[in-house]
């Protein structure tokens, strides 16, 4: 299978530097999107296969289009790697898998009381060590001007710092979301290299709080407080006597369960609300906060991205994926008058097979569809806002770095993958 060709011409190698530490997206639009539209049309014919090859392409693409200092970066990886991985992937989950099923089997009502907590401990643990994997992976197949990034330290050290600092999560609400993002950047990025150049992260788990803590406010807020009404409405005691009887109109009143409908209505209306409108500018902010504590020796890495440009991303988004739902209603309508026609009332084996086959192809077209979108709305458009916003002072040191650092494996990408925690 062929691949898309993004690397940068000789022309552009050779093109006067910007000055500075200028960062620049030189990636066309339309490039990146006929590169999905293809790729949507054969993951359908390949049922998924393909995907490895398309996301290298999406990160040669990436990397290709990206200049610093009027130099690209490189990505090195390829599709069998993906593949490979995968497949190495699959003959560890398979077998844990298997091992959560006896457990339930074997041990009768205890051991499906604990399958459940223990699959999803080990698996959240697995999660966050191949989140570091193929954050190493990645990292060693980007290459600038000849020097490859790379990445060392322990994954499962990372992996347990990750569940602690998650389980805290959960328990303050929120509250120490920022504290966590701050603590695990610095682990990773101490492990970071470029070359012989050691990163670090400096950005500060209290700024990210006092900058988000309004959010927080009103976002958890209300939805805490509706959750505790919605809970206190309901009479437990009265429901269960209730349950039983003929009179619905009583049984709702007397139970509570009409006042908790109505409260648990408006809090999920307002956290709705307030993720679509609350969302895009935490996110704005979390990627400036980001962006801004990376360091690579001397290097020091600015952010100016704005708020507003996330919300254009977003809306851009919207705006496409309306279109495509009227177009893909009209088809399915059409579609679906034309296999009655041909189908009738469904009187036949065939006629059913033939109406499944049809509809599972049009669901899985349209989830590709939005997929796409998404991909070539959001997920570029946020790559191109961060890297256009970024100032990098000191970018002189670049001149004195050296080579340093292997290719490492590419299982835990295969993990990632197979575990759906993994990015581009």
């Amino acid at each position: 299978m062929t691949t898309l060709d993004a690397t940068v011409s000789t022309a552009q190698a050779g093109a006067v530097a910007p000055a500075g530490g200028a960062v620049r997206f030189r990636g066309q639009p339309g490039a990146l999107w006929r590169l999905l539209a293809r790729g949507a049309v054969l993951l359908m014919a390949t049922l998924g296969i393909y995907r490895f090859w398309l996301t290298t392409d999406i990160r040669r693409f990436l990397s290709s289009s990206t200049e610093l200092a009027g130099e690209s970066f490189e990505y090195s990886g390829t599709a069998r790697e993906l593949l490979l991985g995968f497949l190495i992937a699959l003959a560890i989950l398979v077998p844990l898998y298997t091992v959560f099923f006896l457990i339930a089997l074997g041990l009768g009502s205890v051991g499906e009381t604990l399958s459940s907590p223990l699959a999803f401990l080990v698996l959240t643990l697995l999660g966050h060590y191949a989140v570091y994997r193929a954050r190493r992976y990645r990292l060693t197949r980007t290459i600038y001007r000849g020097v490859r990034f790379y990445q060392t330290g322990s994954a499962w050290r990372y992996a347990i710092c990750a569940l602690l600092w998650w389980t805290l999560i959960v328990l303050t609400i929120g509250l120490a979301y920022p504290f966590a993002q701050a603590q695990l950047e610095r682990l990773k990025m101490r492990n970071t290299f470029f070359g012989n150049l050691p990163g670090r992260f400096e950005g500060s788990g209290w700024r990210l709080l006092l900058r988000g803590f309004l959010l927080w406010l009103i976002a958890v807020v209300p939805f805490m407080a509706g959750l505790a009404l919605t809970i206190r409405d309901v009479d437990w005691n009265a429901l269960a006597d209730a349950a039983g009887g003929d009179d619905s109109s009583s049984w709702l009143e007397t139970s509570g369960l009409a006042g908790a409908v109505v409260h648990a209505g408006l809090t999920g209306a307002w956290l709705l609300l307030s993720v679509a409108i609350l969302y895009p500018i935490f996110q704005a902010m979390l990627l400036r906060w980001w962006a801004s504590g990376l360091r690579f020796g001397e290097i020091v890495v600015t952010s100016r991205l704005r708020t507003a440009q996330v919300f254009g991303v977003y809306a851009r988004f919207l705006w496409y994926a309306l279109l495509f739902s009227v177009v893909a209603g009209a088809v399915v309508v059409v579609g679906w008058l034309g296999i009655h026609q041909l189908t009738g009332e469904l009187e036949s084996m065939r006629d059913e097979i033939i109406t499944t086959v049809a509809g599972l192809g049009a669901y899985v077209a349209i989830a590709l569809g939005y997929s796409t979108i998404f991909q070539a709305t959001v997920k570029l458009g946020l790559w191109r806002c961060v890297v256009e916003s970024l100032d990098i002072a000191n970018v002189a040191a670049l001149d004195q770095v050296s080579a340093a650092g292997q290719p490492a494996s590419p299982v835990g990408e295969g993990l990632a993958d197979a575990l759906s925690v993994g990015g581009i």
